[in-house]
């Protein structure tokens, strides 16, 4: 017999509960409520890993953004997060050290969702992204955490028509994710509001300065209301990082963890192999062989190269995507997608359109070229042996690049020999070969757990007949059984409205909206496609 025991005590908003179970046994004494779970020890040891995720009930976290969290995959919080969440939560400035892939997202996704106020209608929290794809990726992240609140949270960057941006926050919106200078236009037309923010983010401080974003990140720091909180993440923090700290964070709480130091042996194993331009090409298959990785990303030094690459592989039939700066907005986010889910397994890119790009596991890293700087060169080969796994890099150096080769040794402190590749057995071959044979299954969207039970309908009706949430909510909300607690997040577009409905009652409210008139008149009403 397995007994577990529980504390709770009384708030004057009520009774805050961290922890759900079954044969509950209650009692009470001076100080709250004694709560005794038994269960026997089959029950244990199967529901031991369905329970909230131990370390993040030791924050004050609201039970949606635990479940979310629980949902969402994250049980135990890293090092980045350990840190910087408490410091958040308590209204710090944080100026945190930390490469991609070591959870910083959650780390300020986490209190930034606890913090907002669900019911405020301007936004409350601004991200900045250097990237596109960054911006997107983020505010799905976010997006997720805050699901269980209904957060809603954009992303605004270049190359993809403003007007549709300009509708969508003018909309409800909580935390505003988005590019430097789409944020600053946006900003400048009047369009997104600023008097609402108390938390201000930026994230991959280090690129977004070598992007010459500074002056518009200056610009949108000096636009804010003054005691907002402001979080700065940067995997280095270099010369630009620090004045920037200096002149705006004076106050902050530095974090840079242990476990992300580049003195700490690397989870990452690394080899270089001698070649030159007119035997490159094979090398990489050689090299493509002996790995034969899961998923590997291919780092060239320019777009050209990019194509080209991408061109002899599909001609030796390895398929693969790529992606750099040149390519239109949409095509970049397709690419991107369909890595993430397992639809190639090698993606080749520039630095700049890959960096900050997270994905979750990465087997083999290749440096087609070799990277012109050393910070490049960390952060190419971090995009492998993340969050304890351990990772794999390989770079391909000709004889004209051994100076950048130095370079990179003294920036690491470590020696990193050059050899040659070796010759793959007949064996590797074929287990190669067989694998581009395989058929993949897609891999889980992320936050899949957190669409069971919510249904998203699409009615007929948007900003052309003049239709609001009030509308919308006041129709669902008539219908019995249904309330508030059930509507998710509104979409109101020009001619359609999308609504989420929550906790199992999609199909009831579609078959009653069938027969209840919506601003007046029955609406076409149907499940909508994700």
């Amino acid at each position: 017999m397995a007994c577990f025991l529980i504390l709770l005590y009384w708030e004057e908003s009520g009774i805050r509960v961290s922890y759900y179970g079954r044969n509950l046994i209650m009692s009470e004494n001076k100080n709250g409520l004694e709560i005794e779970m038994t269960c026997n020890n089959e029950e244990t040891a199967s529901n031991t890993d369905q329970v909230s995720p131990n370390g993040f009930l030791s924050y004050a976290l609201s039970q949606e953004i635990v479940r979310a969290l629980e949902l969402l995959g994250y049980h135990e919080p890293t090092e980045i997060q350990r840190e910087v969440i408490p410091a958040v939560l308590e209204g710090k400035n944080v100026v945190a050290r930390s490469r991609t892939g070591t959870g910083k997202t959650a780390a300020f996704g986490i209190p930034l969702c606890e913090k907002i106020v669900w019911e405020e209608n301007l936004p409350q929290a601004l991200v900045l992204e250097p990237s596109r794809e960054l911006a997107v990726q983020v505010s799905s992240e976010l997006f997720h955490i805050g699901r269980g609140k209904r957060l809603k949270v954009p992303a605004v960057f270049g190359g993809f028509p403003i007007d549709k941006q300009i509708r969508t926050i003018k909309q409800k919106s909580h935390i505003v994710v988005g590019t430097p200078g789409r944020v600053m236009d946006l900003i400048q037309r009047d369009c997104l509001k600023l008097t609402g923010i108390r938390y201000l983010v930026i994230d991959e401080a280090d690129l977004m300065l070598d992007m010459g974003f500074l002056d518009e990140v200056k610009q949108i720091m000096a636009l804010l209301p003054k005691g907002g909180t402001v979080l700065l993440f940067s995997a280095t923090l270099d010369e630009k990082v620090r004045l920037l700290v200096e002149e705006y964070m004076a106050d902050a709480v530095m974090i840079a963890p242990e476990a992300d130091t580049e003195e700490e042996e690397p989870a990452i194993s690394q080899a270089v192999y001698r070649t030159d331009q007119e035997e490159k090409y094979d090398l990489l298959k050689r090299v493509l062989i002996l790995e034969n990785p899961e998923s590997c990303m291919i780092f060239c030094g320019t777009r050209e190269m990019v194509n080209v690459l991408l061109q002899k592989l599909k001609r030796d039939r390895i398929f693969c995507g790529m992606i750099h700066g040149e390519m239109e907005q949409r095509e970049r986010l397709k690419t991107v997608d369909a890595f993430r889910r397992g639809g190639f397994r090698y993606l080749i890119a520039t630095d700049v359109a890959a960096r900050g790009i997270d994905f979750d596991k990465i087997d083999l890293v290749v440096n087609y070229d070799f990277p012109g700087g050393r910070e490049t060169y960390v952060h190419r080969i971090g995009r492998t042996g993340r969050n304890g796994e351990k990772g794999r890099a390989v770079s391909l150096l000709c004889e004209n690049e051994e100076r950048m080769l130095h370079m990179v040794e003294a920036y690491m402190g470590r020696e990193l020999p050059v050899t040659s590749c070796p010759e793959p057995d007949e064996e590797m071959t074929k287990a190669f070969w067989a694998r581009q044979r395989e058929r993949r299954a897609p891999k889980a969207q992320k936050g899949a757990a957190l669409n069971a039970g919510i249904t998203r309908l699409s009615i007929g009706g948007g900003r052309k007949s003049k239709m609001r949430a009030v509308d919308i909510v006041g129709t669902i909300c008539n219908i019995d059984g249904i309330g508030a607690e059930d509507i998710g997040i509104i979409d109101i577009r020009e001619s359609l409205t999308y609504v989420e409905i929550l906790n199992g009652k999609g199909q009831e409210v579609l078959e009653k909206l069938q027969e209840k008139p919506i601003k007046g008149r029955l609406r076409k009403v149907r499940i909508a496609r994700r």
